[in-house]
């Protein structure tokens, strides 16, 4: 398939691709054409020699005379079968009237072959050809001069040098003809070779084959696709074929194998050496015959563009099916075969230097060893752009024939962009035997790596899951890469194959295709928020030389390159400002930060290879914002940051970090700092500096529990330990003075030191997972803490008294906790609220179900004592919120949680059902005399069976309050953490929760008249069941019910009789079983019945709810009445 040159050095001799047969046969049909002729025919077309015959070769309906004559033309050797009838033949005359005039202005050689006649007879015209001239004389006697003609070729003819059959054995003549023929042929293409651009230098390969030895010898010929191996095996072949007793030239093979299979190459070998046709039924067979027949005979083969081992083996097999001698030439571009085969030799073709080049290129676009002058430049650039491949070469020059210099230089212009498609698809043919693995190491050093450091794109690949090792010897093997001990690079060519290939996934888009490297696509993909999710690498390499690029890309594209692998940019981008790279690109290294000084945010998250952050990431002082949180193999860190306007660093699961740099004098602005996940053991001292640090966070940080000492100081790094068990005149300590969260999640803590209680603006801390049996009573003294979460503290058994401020206690798992406790706040109604599903030894504690009640009392006591205005200005404050924000806020809204271990209702509910919804009837008539001030619920629920996981399963309720079947906000309850046993949420609302809609929903039933209320439980997920719920409208009236069981709470279990509440009036009757007296499930008992006119006093206390806050000022006062006669309703 490739060539080194089929072009001659001189343009006036003859040249070898000008003959398109080596022989055509002249004869007289009815005397020859199946027998002596035949013969002959078959004999040359299995020593290889092409042959024209004109019954096979002339396409039917067309114009006999000219196509023969082109065929004669275009012949090198011409034989004119003479018989006896010959001469009768007006066509025969003509085709030899040709014949003699090529022999003498074209050189072609004519032999002349005597069948059956005398060489006098032909010469003189006598005999049978006398006959024949006479009739042609009368025939033609007004075109006398065309029979003078074919008299005159006759004699010529008669007078070459040919054969004479006489008595002689036809096989045996055919034999010494087509030897005769073989060996002229030979010498021909010998004269040939001389001119053959650059083949002087190679046919040298030749000593390779060590004719004059009688052991049987494999040659590889290897090189890439258009680099002349075919040219030079054909050579070599015509060369040496005459000392071989068979000969065989099998083209293309693997086209050949692709198209017909391996028994058509066999079938072929077999007839090219034994000049018989076998018939083959399968390649096992067509072996047998290979190994059988050949054995004893000294033969020469070429197999040429071989690409898969079956074909060796059954064409070849080891070499030892023929006989001694024998020499076998394999061409291929795959160098890994030939090591298979265990080949004697391997010789690799190598292009042609810029001499020859030019030459080639110059005898193709000007039919001269050497280029016009003003041409020079020009071929020297397309010798620069083809870097020696003769295919390259021949194709541009034919194509660049007879352009002018402005058609040159666009064509080059041209090919930097679009390559020549004839060249390419050459090319290509290596690349599509490749496996996916190999394509993607081919194409990442094509678009990325062409000319770079070999141990750099080695690491590189690795780290990309391409097993470079194994690839890149494939891509060697097969030409495709070149590799020595400090680079690796490819054919100029190749390269831009390779890009092409990706190029061509969609060459209007570049956001789809999956390699970018030109910052013009890289720019339109991140300008123009293009599609990117296939993009798996972009290399951007800008000149420092070249002029800076204005880059306005929009971050948010990057968060969209779902299979981003690889970014690397070089030598750009000094004013960019934020980098994010997250999963699941692998990067493998950080840029120079020295490069990006104007830096504000980095984010390399889940960088899984990132073993190393530069050292210059010191030098952004501009830095703000630092994240490298999941980079699991990170290890090494600057020793020491100084990067003076961080704010957020975030080291969170970077879990090979066991040190983490000390911090300088200048970091006064960071806020924030994660250690999650780390393999830390010891604080430097330095973190004391962060005097303005308000996030610390140590979670899953184990290392932390081998301390030796407990001090939160000697943790913490304060200046110096307190003197006074008071947080008052601790002015000393200069450390974290400004730490308001504080996570020590699953440190495998022990104990927490007392001193803890020292880090005065202190809001939330985490101890969640943690081993300590207890909590210091320290932390009693910290006035702002709000949350405090201790999830799954399984050895945790008390808690202590805890500030006044707590708002939020999550204890979900804490399976050892025994007691809490007295949470309730004196003159607040903001109570913390509780989260203790899966605690199993506070199953229904009356302590804790009876500050649920005591937080209803407190609020209706308020409304009582106060004025709406003054109520909303009191949520506002202690919820820290706008009106309109706390309908919004999940934590701080106008509810109240509490969830515990538990199975039973209290009986204050009024309304219960089995399942997850209750409901009442409500009868227009009825008459009640106190305001609605909210809702009240309570539900069980437990986990399914085979939905947990490891004993617990997690899960979220909602409750929505539902009137005359419209669906009012609904209320989100508490994620829980349960396990199979019952847990139980209790939930209070106050009006001031509901939203407008709400509002006008309730003046839409209140039109209408109110006929049911009830409340839906429902939970996400398929995993839970709610078992039953009940609920209670809350009225003013109902603060004398309240005060008086909260009085009664210490002296009975009033809450926990297992009995079920029937609200007659207001006044409430036990029965014996907890829901015999239930109705059906969805259905509520009740004789509680609204009246129309408190209804409106209910919709108009909904809607002055929603009023803005007066000054919070206005409220101090009447807190102040409330505040007294709170405490003597407690004292009565």
């Amino acid at each position: 398939m490739s060539s080194i040159s089929t072009q001659k050095a001189s343009p006036s001799s003859s040249s070898t691709s000008r003959w398109k047969y080596d022989v055509f046969l002249s004869f007289r049909g009815e005397d020859t054409r199946t027998s002596f002729t035949d013969h002959l025919y078959v004999a040359l077309k299995q020593k290889g020699l092409i042959t024209f015959r004109d019954e096979e070769k002339l396409e039917r309906g067309k114009s006999i005379k000219p196509e023969l004559l082109k065929a004669i033309e275009e012949s090198r050797f011409t034989i004119v079968i003479l018989s006896k009838n010959y001469a009768t033949s007006t066509w025969c005359l003509d085709e030899l009237v040709k014949i003699i005039e090529c022999m003498k202005e074209m050189k072609t050689t004519v032999f002349p072959i005597f069948y059956d006649v005398d060489p006098s007879n032909v010469r003189k015209q006598t005999g049978s050809f006398a006959e024949a001239f006479s009739k042609h004389e009368e025939c033609f006697k007004d075109f006398i001069e065309n029979v003078h003609t074919w008299r005159a070729a006759l004699r010529e003819v008669a007078n070459l040098k040919g054969w004479h059959l006489l008595d002689r054995s036809e096989a045996q003549l055919i034999q010494n003809i087509v030897g005769e023929l073989w060996h002229k042929l030979s010498y021909a293409s010998l004269k040939d070779i001389e001119d053959l651009v650059g083949i002087k230098s190679r046919v040298k390969f030749k000593s390779h084959l060590a004719i004059g030895f009688n052991d049987v010898r494999i040659i590889g010929v290897w090189g890439m696709g258009g680099i002349g191996k075919t040219t030079l095996a054909r050579v070599v072949f015509d060369m040496v074929s005459k000392k071989f007793e068979g000969c065989c030239f099998l083209r293309n093979v693997r086209e050949v194998c692709e198209k017909d299979g391996l028994i058509q190459l066999q079938k072929l070998l077999i007839r090219k050496i034994l000049n018989e046709s076998i018939s083959i039924q399968d390649v096992d067979e067509g072996l047998f015959v290979i190994k059988n027949r050949l054995c004893y005979k000294r033969i020469l083969l070429v197999l040429d563009d071989v690409n898969q081992l079956d074909q060796l083996k059954m064409l070849v097999g080891k070499g030892n099916w023929f006989g001694s001698g024998s020499r076998i030439i394999i061409t291929t571009r795959d160098k890994h075969l030939l090591r298979i085969l265990k080949v004697d030799e391997i010789y690799e073709v190598k292009g042609l230097n810029d001499d020859e080049a030019l030459r080639l290129l110059s005898l193709k676009a000007f039919t001269n060893d050497h280029p016009p002058k003003d041409y020079l430049k020009l071929c020297k650039d397309v010798v620069q752009y083809t870097k020696g491949l003769p295919l390259a070469i021949e194709i541009l020059g034919s194509f660049l024939v007879s352009r002018d210099i402005d058609r040159w230089k666009s064509t080059l212009n041209r090919l930097k962009e679009f390559p020549q498609s004839e060249i390419l698809q050459v090319l290509k043919i290596s690349f599509e035997g490749l496996d996916e693995v190999e394509k993607e190491i081919f194409l990442h050093i094509a678009c990325f790596f062409n000319n770079e450091n070999k141990n750099d794109t080695i690491e590189k690949l690795d780290y990309l899951g391409l097993y470079p090792d194994v690839g890149l010897e494939v891509l060697v093997d097969k030409s495709l890469v070149k590799m020595d001990e400090t680079t690796i690079w490819m054919h100029d060519l190749l390269q831009e194959m390779g890009r092409n290939i990706v190029y061509q996934e969609f060459p209007k888009d570049p956001g789809k295709r999956s390699k970018l490297w030109l910052f013009e696509d890289v720019e339109d993909v991140l300008t123009k928020n293009m599609e990117t999710e296939a993009i798996q690498g972009i290399v951007l390499k800008l000149s420092t030389n070249s002029t800076p690029k204005k880059a306005h890309w929009n971050p948010e594209s990057f968060s969209k390159m779902q299979h981003l692998k690889l970014l690397i940019i070089d030598n750009s981008f000094q004013r960019l400002k934020s980098i994010r790279i997250s999963k699941p690109l692998k990067l493998i290294e950080t840029p120079v930060f020295t490069e990006v000084p104007f830096l504000e945010k980095l984010v390399l998250e889940d960088c899984l290879n990132l073993s190393r952050v530069h050292p210059s990431i010191v030098v952004l002082k501009r830095l703000t914002f630092l994240s490298l949180k999941g980079c699991i193999n990170l290890k090494s860190l600057p020793k020491k940051f100084e990067i003076e306007s961080l704010e957020t660093l975030i080291l969170s699961g970077c879990s090979k970090i066991k040190k983490i740099p000390k911090f300088g004098e200048n970091m006064q602005r960071i806020l924030k700092l994660y250690l999650d996940g780390t393999a830390i053991k010891e604080i430097p001292s330095s973190i004391g500096l962060l005097k303005n640090l308000k996030v610390l966070s140590f979670g899953g940080c184990k290392g932390l529990s081998s301390f030796k000492s407990t001090s939160c100081y000697d943790l913490l790094h304060f200046n110096s330990m307190p003197k006074s068990p008071h947080p008052v005149g601790l002015s000393s300590i200069w450390g974290l003075c400004s730490l308001a969260q504080l996570n020590l999640r699953d440190c495998n803590l022990t104990e927490i030191p007392d001193d803890i209680g020292y880090l005065f603006c202190l809001t939330e801390i985490d101890l969640r997972e943690n081993s300590f049996i207890c909590l210091p009573d320290s932390i009693g003294g910290l006035f702002k803490l709000r949350t405090l979460d201790l999830e799954n503290c399984r050895s945790l058994r008390s808690l202590p008294k805890l500030p006044i401020s707590i708002i939020t206690i999550v204890g979900y798992g804490c399976t050892s906790l025994e007691t809490i406790p007295d949470l309730l706040k004196p003159n607040s109604i903001c109570e913390p609220e509780l989260y203790f599903s899966n605690c199993s030894k506070l199953a229904d504690n009356k302590a804790i179900i009876d500050m649920f009640f005591t937080v209803i009392r407190k609020h209706l006591q308020v409304s009582l004592s106060l004025s709406l205005s003054v109520i909303n200005n009191l949520l506002c404050m202690f919820q820290g919120l706008s009106l309109e924000d706390r309908y919004y806020d999940e934590e701080y809204d106008s509810s109240y949680h509490i969830v515990i271990p538990g199975s039973v209702i209290p009986k204050w509910f009024s309304h219960r059902s089995m399942g997850a919804e209750v409901n009442i009837k409500v009868e227009t008539s009825s008459h009640l005399c106190d305001e609605w001030m909210g809702i009240a619920g309570c539900v069980v629920f437990s986990c399914l069976p085979h939905h947990h996981f490891g004993g617990y399963c997690s899960c979220k309720f909602s409750c929505q309050l539902i009137v005359n079947g419209g669906e009012m906000t609904y209320v989100p309850g508490p994620r829980s953490v349960v396990g199979l046993s019952d847990q139980m949420w209790l939930f209070y609302l106050l009006p001031q929760y509901y939203v407008k809609e709400d509002i006008k929903l309730l003046q839409e039933c209140e039109e209408n008249e109110f006929s049911q209320i009830g409340i839906k439980i429902e939970a996400e997920g398929s995993g839970m069941k709610v078992k039953k719920c009940g609920f209670c409208m809350v009225y003013k009236k109902d603060v004398e019910d309240l005060n008086q069981i909260v009085a009664q709470s210490s002296n009975t279990s009033h809450y926990f009789d297992n009995s079920t509440v029937v609200a007659e009036g207001n006044k409430a009757k036990q029965t014996h079983d907890d829901y015999d007296g239930a109705g059906p499930s969805g259905e509520g008992s009740s004789s509680e019945l609204p009246h129309p006119q408190r209804n409106e006093r209910f919709i108009e206390f909904m809607a002055n709810g929603d009023s803005d806050c007066e000054e919070y000022l206005e409220c101090s006062e009447e807190l102040g009445d409330w505040q007294k006669s709170s405490e003597s309703d407690l004292e009565g």
